[in-house]
């Protein structure tokens, strides 16, 4: 986590956990310690609404009997004899998993890499405070603003500590900084809210303050004047800001936990092609400073970077151990802690950008929609039904014209997928990313 007494106190308490479940009578044990630290501002119209800060220290114990498994969590200064005895008590009773238990033991991260997820700087209350109202001041000073949604800065860690009884003892902790900012435009029925931010692991790497409020107010002030699209079919330009939510969609597609429980819409496919020829989608936990990144996962398993698809072919799903065994296959180390549970989960993952840029994919089009924001929960795993309503740019003639909103695109992610056309763009600020897409043969609802 940080060499510090309080990490290694933390690393001692997993340790004697794992130990203590062992004498209670458990085949296999691990036991996780999860801290958190975050400290927030936020301001409205030059004052501060409300300061927070937070910080707990939680321990979690995952015990095997047999084939039977249960887990309990507590806070860290829980008696972790007791934790074992309720543990061993619960996994005797429970119904078998087959798939359940450790990771191999060869598969452990046998020297974790450090990959500068934390920070060090201790950023003052008062310096979070100040860039807050810096960004609102920026944002409130672009014309055509009327109205502040309020500004906030924040400074936290999050470290875990890892133990198994297969001889494994890991730690690793990753700071998080951001900041954003919220603003109105117009008056009246005529009125438009927009934001942005910034968020990294080191304070450093942060947008300035005065930058994030001007383009969160210029965001605001273009969205003026929007009305609907003539219902029918069009083509989508998604909006680096939103296109990464198609990245989630294909990265929830093709998590091994769905795959097993066949809730996803891909669980067939696997070697076949997926995605358009071109597109390549990459996981990868190792790389330095990633937004994603993790010496290992929740099993202690040290992963290694994945091409996901390549070419447009399906080649790994997303597994951690038990839904390897579920699938007959091994765990490539994307093994989550969730609660009390390990379930796969992506680390940096990202569809890879093209060679056009966003202005070439723009100007191509006689006509377009130019998505910058989406809304709605109408995206259906198991089927790829896609339905969403939608905001941002008429196109016309390979330009952006005209403000669009309140209508709903439509498609099925299957057919998105291969239809998908990635610009040369890419912040791999995110443990999801995507470039600009363009998506031919949606269906737009408006008019």
């Amino acid at each position: 986590m940080t060499d510090s007494p309080d990490a290694a106190k933390l690393a001692d308490q997993v340790a004697a956990l794992v130990e203590a479940a062992r004498k209670a009578g458990a085949d296999a044990a691990d036991a996780v310690a999860v801290r958190a630290r975050a400290r927030g501002v936020s301001v409205r119209l030059g004052k501060v609404e409300g300061t927070e800060a937070s910080e707990s220290d939680d321990v979690s114990l995952r015990v095997f009997v047999g084939k039977r498994v249960a887990s309990v969590s507590a806070t860290a200064t829980s008696d972790p004899k007791m934790l074992a005895e309720r543990a061993v008590a619960m996994a005797k009773v429970s119904p078998e998993d087959p798939f359940q238990g450790l990771a191999d033991p060869t598969l452990l991260a046998a020297e974790p890499s450090d990959l500068d997820l934390f920070d060090a700087a201790e950023i003052p209350t008062d310096r979070l405070k100040d860039d807050a109202l810096a960004m609102e001041e920026a944002a409130l000073a672009v014309k055509g603003v009327t109205n502040s949604g309020g500004a906030g800065t924040s400074a936290g860690l999050g470290g875990l500590v890892l133990a198994t009884s297969a001889g494994f003892l890991g730690q690793y902790a990753a700071t998080r900084f951001s900041r954003s900012a919220s603003v109105v435009a117009g008056e009246g029925t005529g009125m438009e809210r927009d934001y942005d931010f910034s968020s990294c692991l080191h304070f450093a790497d942060l947008d300035e303050p005065a930058d994030i409020g001007r383009r969160a107010g210029e965001r605001a002030v273009r969205r003026l004047g929007s009305r609907k699209a003539k219902t029918g079919p069009v083509t989508v330009i998604y909006d680096p800001r939103v296109a990464r939510g198609i990245a989630g969609h294909l990265a929830g597609a093709i998590n091994g936990a769905s795959v097993a429980r066949k809730t996803s819409f891909l669980k067939d496919r696997m070697g076949q092609r997926i995605a358009a020829a071109g597109i390549t989608a990459t996981d990868h936990p190792l790389k330095r400073r990633g937004p994603g990144s993790r010496p290992f996962d929740g099993e202690g398993v040290a992963g290694e970077a994945l091409t996901m698809v390549a070419d447009g072919v399906l080649g790994h799903w997303f597994l951690s151990t038990s839904a390897a065994r579920e699938l007959g296959l091994v765990t490539n180390g994307r093994g989550a802690r969730s609660g009390t549970s390990v379930s796969p989960s992506s680390t940096n993952f990202a569809i890879e950008p093209g060679s056009r840029s966003p202005e070439d994919l723009v100007a191509s089009l006689k006509s377009g929609f130019y998505v910058t924001e989406v809304f709605g929960q109408g995206v259906d795993m198991l089927t790829g039904e896609y339905s969403r309503g939608a905001s941002g740019f008429w196109i016309e003639n390979g330009e952006l014209s005209y403000p669009v909103s309140e209508v709903t695109i439509a498609s099925n992610l299957k057919e998105m997928f291969m239809r998908m056309v990635p610009a040369s763009d890419i912040d791999r600020n995110f443990a999801t990313a995507a470039p600009t897409l363009l998506i031919e043969g949606m269906t737009l609802a408006g008019n």
